[in-house]
């Protein structure tokens, strides 16, 4: 049995007042010819089809017309809701989409039946699939927790309940069938790609599941979330194929893919990675001020889109800068200063002598009033998680 692993297409995505959705339907495009030319069996998306709850008309025809490429190649297709996506506005589509062989799995349910899918391939076997849509660490570790306990109490609250549902998922499996779980989350030693977003307060790298807990029975995980593709876990097999594009410049660099899984009932799955070839490719630039021109001639054969980050002396005026930087690459789509800089454009709000929650307070004072508990609490988490991976890091 072959299968096609993809995840996060994050249609709709807007990059510094840039849309990708071109982009993303032209990966998505290239993804449905490659189920069609390596006769796959069936299509696993594993969350985020979507960059936001509520998708523009691009994004949704992006999408759609991919599962109907899927329709016309006849390869059937189980999908997750991931956290960019809106499970409620997935889950109101299913029965259409059920017309053209997409199973979707928009909200998580404690009944195994109603999310363990079972596809009778054109290779003669079943395919068993246990589909765990995104469920919120909101919805297991309630906000009131927030404001008590340690990290590590709501950690294990978090793997607790997502262990249940794991459980039953593994209960789904059936001898003498290709069993495979998918699912939107975030495994143990998970590397993610690097990000341009700032001040984020996702607790989804905090609240982490082990390698441990994913049901023995499995012959592949197919993992979504992660934008860097990766293998997590070897026994039982663990993947995340990482997104279809390079989102942000963050992703700069990065080569994206999907997986080719070959597998047979009782039988390790072994991984093909295939390689796209979609997407304009992202590409931060450092310049030094008196050196623009010169430094960004160098660019000139490169057809993606550029950051370019500029470094000048504390105290220099600067006007006129983004424009001179066009000038020379005009395929610049953000021009940022660096740190410094950027701090003597904000003097109000000198990093000097301020620790990062009291930057955080003063910038939501100014924006939106007083800092709620529960929000003061969670971005104290996320600090934290931060440290102690960067700590990890070094």
């Amino acid at each position: 049995m072959r299968v096609l692993h993809t995840a996060d297409f994050h249609a709709g995505r807007n990059l510094r007042g840039f849309d990708r959705t071109p982009e993303v339907h032209d990966a998505l495009r290239e993804i449905a010819d490659l189920a069609r030319t390596e006769r796959v069996d069936a299509v696993l998306v594993s969350g985020d089809l979507f960059d936001t709850g509520n998708p523009s008309a691009d994004a949704e025809h992006a999408v759609f017309d991919f599962f109907l490429r899927l329709r016309d190649a006849g390869v059937p297709a189980v999908v997750i809701a991931g956290n960019h996506d809106s499970a409620a506005r997935l889950d109101s589509v299913t029965g259409l989409l059920g017309w053209v062989g997409v199973q979707v799995v928009a909200q998580p349910s404690a009944s195994p039946v109603q999310m363990v899918r079972h596809l009778e391939t054109r290779s003669g076997q079943t395919l068993t699939v246990g589909a765990l849509p995104y469920l919120s660490e909101r919805r297991l570790v309630k906000a009131a927790d927030l404001l008590g306990g340690d990290t590590g109490a709501w950690r294990q609250k978090y793997r607790e309940g997502m262990g249940f549902f794991l459980r039953r998922l593994g209960e789904g499996f059936r001898p003498g069938s290709v069993n495979m779980l998918m699912m939107h989350a975030t495994m143990d030693g998970s590397v993610p790609s690097g990000s341009e977003r700032t001040l984020q307060f996702d607790l989804t790298n905090q609240y982490t599941l082990s390698g441990l807990q994913l049901p023995a029975g499995a012959q592949y995980v197919a993992l979504g979330h992660i934008h860097k593709p990766q293998t997590v876990s070897d026994a039982p097999l663990a993947c995340y194929p990482g997104s279809v594009i390079q989102l942000d410049f963050g992703e700069g660099g990065e080569k994206k893919q999907v997986n080719l899984v070959e597998v047979s009932p009782g039988r390790p799955a072994q991984v093909h990675p295939v390689q796209l070839a979609s997407g304009r490719e992202l590409k931060t630039v450092r310049v030094d001020l008196d050196h623009v021109e010169a430094r960004l001639d160098r660019e000139k054969g490169f057809s993606g889109l550029l950051k370019v980050v500029v470094r000048a002396p504390a105290g220099t005026a600067l006007p006129g800068l983004k424009d001179r930087v066009l000038r020379a690459a005009p395929n610049t789509l953000a021009v940022d200063l660096d740190a410094a800089q950027e701090d003597l454009l904000m003097p109000d709000l000198r990093r000097e002598g301020l620790s990062l929650m009291d930057l955080y307070e003063r910038y939501h004072q100014e924006r939106r009033g007083e800092l709620p508990a529960d929000l003061r609490a969670a971005f104290r988490l996320a600090d934290e998680a931060a440290r102690t991976e960067e700590e990890g890091v070094l």
